[in-house]
């Protein structure tokens, strides 16, 4: 399979109608924001959804969550071992090519391959198991997604309250058991690139950008939880660059600053109420697409 023919930038627009798009864990879980109020998403928030949307088109990924398994695996460490049966991680060039073939997610966005020596008496003629550090810098960069206003004076919290015992021996009571924290509206925006000098280092494919392309498109189909209801958060829209060479026409910086996205209100509400206008640089084209 040939890798990834052309670099390809990417930007994509989120609208969050009352839900949390990335709970902070250091403040409560209240959305993150930045010190100037405006809402942020972690890229490795963003990745876990990529990752989770791959996984329903069939792709093999080796960063599964807890709750949303396809394998018996409980850690990476098994994944790796069990799937990988017949490649010792001491050679790490025959390791990392094997990881590559195998999982969509460490051809795109690399993984750090980083498991402690095991402990314990080993059987007999199993050899030691040492500590190992094998890298893999993937093609795919995602930045963290921003909102275009501020969202601190558009937030809300509301207490969660018992309504039923939780053991026999309670008593049913309406005492306080937590906080909810969500954005009442906020329209993020994310952007990224593909590498094709690192994708020739990986194996990631023109075939590959096009399942991540569709996974951009579709991020928040299947994703609701009780953060994120049905309907919160969707894709507005995705832009996508393909350059005419494996260097590009134009630096990612140049390329992202052509989508603009302004409120036209002090108070936005809506998407309606943004300006989003699309510059444009010579012999390069944007395909835009709807999001779901």
């Amino acid at each position: 399979m040939n890798t990834l023919s052309k670099k390809i930038d990417f930007a994509v627009i989120v609208t969050v109608q009352h839900a949390n798009p990335n709970g902070d864990p250091l403040n409560g879980n209240r959305p993150r924001v930045t010190y100037e109020g405006f809402g942020e998403m972690s890229d490795v928030s963003i990745k876990r959804k990529i990752r989770n949307r791959l996984m329903e088109m069939g792709k093999a990924i080796f960063v599964q969550s807890d709750d949303n398994r396809v394998d018996d695996y409980g850690s990476l460490r098994e994944r790796a071992e069990g799937t990988l049966k017949g490649v010792n991680m001491s050679d790490k060039k025959k390791f990392q090519e094997a990881a590559c073939k195998t999982w969509l997610d460490v051809r795109a966005f690399g993984q750090v391959f980083a498991f402690k020596a095991k402990k314990g008496k080993k059987s007999e003629g199993e050899e030691d198991s040492e500590g190992v550090s094998i890298p893999v810098r993937g093609p795919v960069s995602i930045h963290p997604a921003f909102s275009v206003a501020p969202v601190l004076d558009r937030s809300s919290s509301i207490q969660i309250t018992k309504s039923v015992s939780g053991e026999p021996s309670e008593k049913r009571g309406s005492d306080t058991m937590g906080m909810k924290h969500r954005v009442d509206h906020g329209v993020y925006v994310f952007y990224g690139s593909m590498n094709p000098q690192l994708a020739s280092k990986t194996g990631f494919s023109d075939e590959d950008a096009q399942a991540i392309k569709e996974a951009l498109r579709t991020l928040f189909v299947n994703d609701a939880s009780s953060a994120r209801p049905e309907g919160s958060m969707a894709v507005h829209k995705v832009y996508w660059w393909e350059h005419n060479s494996p260097n590009g026409q134009y630096s990612s910086a140049k390329v992202h600053r052509l989508l603009k996205v302004v409120p036209k209100l002090d108070e936005p509400k809506s998407i309606e109420d943004y300006e989003i206008t699309l510059g444009e640089l010579s012999g390069l084209k944007c395909e835009v697409m709807d999001g779901e």
